[in-house]
């Protein structure tokens, strides 16, 4: 059995030496013994200790950290032992004051503008370098690359015909059913047919077309871009001469800027035929009826309204999927996050477009 731990005072009080076990178990008093010591050592000398716990260590580096003298004699597991101590020996923080909830809604508040901020301006140069290199593919139709776009054109637009008819069908037979019920009550049923023209050509079909692009297409370019960038291959193209902007994000944009308009004008006519539906079978007005009262009521400027706004939407939706993704760096998580921002800001800016298109149609009179 080792002995128990002890400590004198040799040449004249400069060396503290310590012997015996440093251990939790062979301590006994000493502590309160070294606390009381009066003496300031210039050094300390272990060498005669048999062994040494974390306890014991800790013991001997607080008194040559309190007293700032070196320790002797320590072989390589007590080096060890020792350098792992002090490397632990930390400042414990504090935890930060509580903060009054006026100060940490309005901070929270001030940090979401400055992010919006920073956002916008991130969107705005990329939107400027996406038109830059669309310039130079256009100077140089040898760049075009014919197999990414035609591939987006089927991503985005064929693939996405199926998802955005049914929503259609089924939005234009809830918009006829509840205009239907509020009408009846002042026996105009049949001006059901201009509720749901006017608003399925002139606002529903491109907005709803939009928020299903944006959660369909704009989310799938931020996480495809994100994929590859964590992957480093937007980085080897770069390094094997060949722009990501002209062979990811091009394509992407394009597409999106193309198909938009023929979404929209299919989504109109999907959703027409839905609420065409619901009047024949629920308000027996037949399909001959339903045609020509959509042909008087309906003006061609609200189709044109529809046509005008779908690309500028396709556009903004492209423009901030591919900014998102562009951005991730650092672990998976940051894919998600920038996915969920891309579908979170392309429907934000078409909801707040959409608002500005309202206001500029209605001053030019198209109403």
């Amino acid at each position: 059995m080792s002995a128990p731990a002890d400590f004198d005072l040799a040449d004249n009080g400069k060396t503290l030496r310590f012997s015996g076990s440093l251990t939790l178990a062979r301590l006994g008093d000493m502590p309160q013994h070294l606390d009381d010591l009066e003496a300031s050592p210039d050094r300390i000398d272990i060498a005669p200790v048999e062994r040494m716990d974390t306890v014991g260590a800790w013991l001997i580096h607080r008194i040559a950290r309190d007293h700032d003298i070196p320790v002797e004699g320590a072989n390589g597991d007590q080096a060890n032992l020792l350098e792992q101590i002090a490397a632990a020996d930390q400042p414990l923080k504090e935890p930060p004051a509580a903060v009054p909830s006026l100060q940490r809604v309005l901070n929270q508040m001030g940090e979401a503008t400055i992010r919006a901020g920073v956002t916008l301006v991130g969107l705005v140069g990329f939107f400027g370098a996406v038109l830059i290199d669309l310039f130079a593919v256009l100077r140089h139709p040898r760049r075009i690359r014919w197999n990414a776009l035609v591939r987006q054109f089927e991503v985005v637009g064929v693939d996405a015909l199926g998802i955005i008819g049914l929503m259609s069908f089924l939005i234009g037979i809830v918009i006829a059913q509840q205009g239907a019920i509020q009408l009846r009550q002042f026996g105009a049923e049949v001006f059901t047919i201009n509720l749901v023209g006017r608003l399925t050509l002139r606002e529903l079909g491109v907005l709803m077309t939009a928020i299903m692009v944006a959660g369909r297409s704009g989310s799938a370019f931020a996480a495809q871009l994100g994929s590859m960038k964590l992957a480093e291959e937007v980085d080897a193209m770069r390094t094997i001469g060949v722009s990501p902007m002209q062979a990811l994000v091009l394509p992407r944009v394009v597409a999106a800027f193309c198909m938009m308009p023929m979404l929209s004008f299919y989504s109109a006519m999907v959703g027409l035929v839905g609420g065409g539906l619901f009047c024949w079978f629920s308000l027996d007005i037949p399909p001959i009826t339903f045609v020509s009262r959509i042909r008087e009521v309906v003006p061609m400027t609200d189709l044109w309204q529809g046509l005008l706004k779908a690309p500028v939407f396709g556009l903004i939706i492209a423009i901030a999927g591919c900014f998102q993704g562009m951005q991730v760096e650092g672990n998976a998580e940051a894919v998600g996050l920038r996915t969920t921002a891309a579908v979170v800001q392309s429907i934000f800016l078409v909801i707040v477009l959409d608002a500005f298109f309202a206001v500029f149609f209605a001053s030019i009179g198209w109403i």
